[in-house]
């Protein structure tokens, strides 16, 4: 894999996980979200004019893109699995901005991604 390839793929990845931070924040903001045929056009409102909602969406569209660039690069056989690296971002960004635990086996499971992503990237 090149190098640009390479940078692609992450930088999509990075935009993936930053926009699904950004999409939990707002729903820290708003609370729990829950559709009924009486508020599913209010509740849709809020969440279009929650400006972490509209960061997220922003950054998927972004990522999207950049996506879209590294895949033209690289099979999707060894592109798809680089997005389990989004996992590893987002429980340890989860963890430092949102408090969240990640637990030993948590970091387990997140070591298995880590050194299954190595493998199909040295393929």
């Amino acid at each position: 894999m090149s190098v640009s390839a390479f940078l692609f793929l992450i930088t999509g990845v990075l935009l993936n996980a930053a926009a699904q931070l950004f999409l939990k924040a707002g729903t820290n903001r708003l609370g729990v979200i829950t559709l009924t045929p009486g508020n599913w056009f209010s509740t849709f409102v809020r969440m279009a004019t929650e400006s972490h909602f509209i960061g997220g969406v922003a950054l998927y569209v972004v990522s999207l893109v950049v996506w879209i660039l590294g895949l033209s690069r690289v099979p999707v056989s060894v592109a798809y699995p680089m997005l389990s690296l989004g996992y590893v971002v987002n429980a340890i960004a989860a963890h430092y901005l949102f408090g969240e635990a990640v637990s030993i086996q948590r970091w387990l499971g997140i070591g298995f991604i880590i050194a299954g992503v190595w493998l199909v990237a040295k393929s």
